[in-house]
């Protein structure tokens, strides 16, 4: 899937659907949470959620007191919709319109978190392209979460087939540089009561960046 068929589907998937009729709706983001709560983040580290789509994450991070959060998504109407949620607070937001596989972020972050955007680049070169922004923006010493289908998971999701994997499978495409910290298997139940088995794992980098920004 290209670019503009990429973006075109999921602005598509938010603007005709509520945001509970969707198979990967979470009432509250719980293993995320957990995850990024062993990583003992500050109050003010600096978090970036991939593929935010309209999580509540967000808001539960916000609701936790932290204070520099930055979403992520290639669909504004999914991104019109979390800010419409939060109302007032979105402001305490930081949101970002784009493809993370075209993204250049322009700072670092302690904490890169992702549930379930990864597992959607089947095509070997957009993960080459997700790794090498992910390497652009994560702290030495930072910390990384990714969520996928599990390989005994769903084959496609939103009609779209699936890249399944495990935590070693996520171990080889991040590369050397990566500790896996730990990994953990999650049976997420759909807003119709079906159950989806996903995979998370928390990485922890320990090279430095080649090049400070200046």
């Amino acid at each position: 899937m290209n670019d503009a068929s990429r973006q075109a589907h999921w602005e598509n998937v938010y603007s005709n659907k509520a945001e509970n009729e969707v198979s990967w709706f979470q009432e509250s983001p719980a293993p995320s949470l957990e995850l990024i709560e062993l990583c003992r983040p500050a109050s003010d580290a600096a978090i970036v959620d991939i593929g935010c789509g309209a999580s509540r994450l967000v808001d539960r991070l916000l609701d936790r007191g932290f204070s520099d959060l930055t979403v992520l998504d290639l669909s504004h109407a999914a991104l019109a919709a979390a800010k419409a949620r939060l109302g007032n607070r979105a402001a305490r937001v930081q949101w970002i319109a784009a493809d993370v596989t075209r993204w250049v972020p322009t700072r670092h972050f302690d904490i890169w978190h992702d549930r379930a955007a990864f597992h959607f680049l089947t095509d070997a070169a957009d993960r080459a392209a997700y790794v090498a922004c992910l390497n652009k923006a994560l702290k030495p010493g930072g910390s990384v979460i990714i969520g996928t289908f599990a390989p005994d998971g769903p084959e496609k999701c939103s009609g779209l087939p699936v890249h399944r994997t495990d935590a070693s499978g996520l171990g080889k495409a991040l590369g050397e540089g990566f500790r896996l910290v730990q990994s953990r298997s999650h049976e997420h139940a759909t807003p119709w009561a079906a159950i989806q088995r996903f995979q998370f794992s928390v990485f922890r980098r320990e090279l430095a960046l080649p090049e400070p920004w200046t």
